[in-house]
């Protein structure tokens, strides 16, 4: 069987951030299941329709390394109870034109990690609610992911064993769907 071409998207654009640690360690997760790809949205102009008619180069860019991915992995921190501007930026370029929404039919799984005692519970939801709009196929099951230094392991690996498990569970899971779908 073909590895699946994962599309990873992580809201954070912070330099070391934990998000993209913990989007590298659910990789290591899948393995030689997968062949990832980390989409880049740091450079994408604020989303104007305006820009429509000759869309800047990033953007297109953007839409076509999503578009060729039959899943995305999504990993983002919560920035005031909802998702970064940056991962909804992304979104809004990858949701037009309508008709050309790079989103649509693909699995979508979620997760995130902060510092506070729920995760990115509350963001994690709101970005949920949008992917699921947009006709992602977004994967059910939850993984709010409180961050303590000692989660991710110098080599890059989910450290922590429960979590591990936990995580691996969520991963297997959500790559059944994901093969099934682009079978």
């Amino acid at each position: 069987m073909a590895k699946l071409k994962l599309a990873v998207v992580v809201g954070s654009n912070r330099t070391g951030s934990i998000n993209l640690k913990l989007a590298k360690a659910l990789v290591g997760l899948a393995g030689d299941r997968v062949d990832a790809r980390f989409i880049q949205i740091d450079d994408l102009p604020l989303y104007n329709m305006d820009l429509e008619g000759s869309r800047p180069e990033a953007v297109n860019r953007f839409t076509s390394d999503v578009a060729a991915c039959d899943a995305v992995l999504m990993v983002t921190p919560e920035h005031n109870r909802s998702i970064p501007a940056v991962l909804k930026n992304a979104i809004d370029w990858g949701s037009k034109p309508m008709d050309k929404n790079v989103w649509r039919g693909k699995a979508t799984a979620i997760t995130g990690t902060s510092p506070g005692a729920i995760g990115t519970a509350v963001g994690q939801q709101h970005l949920r609610q949008i992917m699921g709009i947009l006709g992602g196929l977004v994967m059910g099951g939850e993984a709010y992911i409180a961050f303590k230094p000692d989660l991710i392991a110098d080599d890059g690996s989910i450290a922590i064993d429960d979590t591990k498990a936990f995580l691996q569970t969520y991963m297997d899971n959500f790559l059944n769907v994901a093969e099934k779908l682009s079978a």
